[in-house]
């Protein structure tokens, strides 16, 4: 069983990932831009500082937080496109933990952000691979390409087995009974539906079925625990990825709550060697020119 997690990486591969992160990060500031504003507008009484926002014994003003997102999105795309990269790399990773933890610190913490803004501090470790890499013959492996992608490999398996986890300490085997899920998710859709916000579509089908909760709750902890076989080699992490990629479609359809991040894929690139997309995609365009 060839043990790829261990092989040495091309730059096209860490360009790709750069690309990939780099305009996920990007899109989600834009998306999130009105909450900050929503939210730099709330009393201070509401204003409860977590993680970096600590140091900060009031909140910003509104135009400075802001700023600071603004600014955070220009040094993500220069980011994205290798521009002045040792500069703008640590200025942005900064910016968007600042960003997005400033954004937690009014009361309701939230965790969809979190692995975001690991792999974009391990990008920002990182060299930045050519910006153009995609456009020449793919490049021999070098080391100082491969660690920080397996560093972003470790730090999406590391999250979920936390999960994981937190779920024995917290419930012990307990958890497998399928009674904690389902309060969950009793308590997560009560609340929607008293603040007028979308249940979930199964949360009433699932609510009924008490062994299929069993079921689920066995299942999430496999996937969770399991995770670190998805470094052992490229076949595990296609099937762990698939199984973690469907306990997340499982938690929209049973408590509609969203982690865009690793549904829309992009969490789980750095287990798969994504440069090869770029590159069949240039030959099918030099063999159509």
């Amino acid at each position: 069983m060839r043990r790829w997690w261990f092989a040495d990486a091309p730059a096209e591969r860490l360009a790709a990932l750069r690309i990939a992160i780099g305009g996920f990060a990007i899109a989600w500031l834009l998306w999130r831009g009105g909450d900050l504003v929503a939210l730099s507008r709330l009393p201070a009484s509401h204003f409860a500082p977590t993680g970096v926002a600590r140091i900060l014994g009031a909140p910003l003003p509104p135009t400075a937080v802001v700023a600071i997102a603004i600014a955070t999105r220009g040094l993500l795309v220069a980011v994205t496109l290798g521009l002045a990269y040792r500069r703008t790399a640590p200025l942005a990773a900064l910016g968007l933990l600042w960003t997005l933890t400033y954004r937690n610190a009014w009361g309701l913490p939230f965790h969809t952000e979190n692995l975001l803004v690991l792999h974009v501090l391990a990008l920002a470790c990182a060299p930045a691979a050519d910006a153009w890499a995609f456009d020449r013959p793919r490049g021999p492996a070098r080391d100082g390409y491969g660690w920080p992608i397996k560093l972003m490999a470790a730090l999406t398996v590391a999250t979920y087995l936390i999960a994981g986890i937190a779920k024995l300490r917290l419930g012990g085997l307990a958890w497998l009974d399928g009674e904690t899920l389902r309060n969950q998710i009793a308590i997560d859709n009560l609340r929607k539906e008293l603040l007028g916000a979308p249940t979930a579509v199964l949360a009433t089908e699932l609510l009924d079925h008490p062994t299929s909760l069993a079921i689920v709750s066995a299942l999430t902890l496999v996937v969770e625990l399991g995770a670190p076989l998805a470094l052992l080699h490229r076949r595990l992490a296609r099937v762990w990825v698939l199984a973690a990629w469907g306990f997340h479609v499982g938690v929209v359809l049973t408590m509609n709550i969203w982690f865009p991040y690793p549904l829309f894929g992009v969490a789980y690139l750095p287990l798969f060697e994504v440069e090869r997309l770029w590159l069949r995609g240039n030959r099918r365009r030099g063999a159509g020119g």
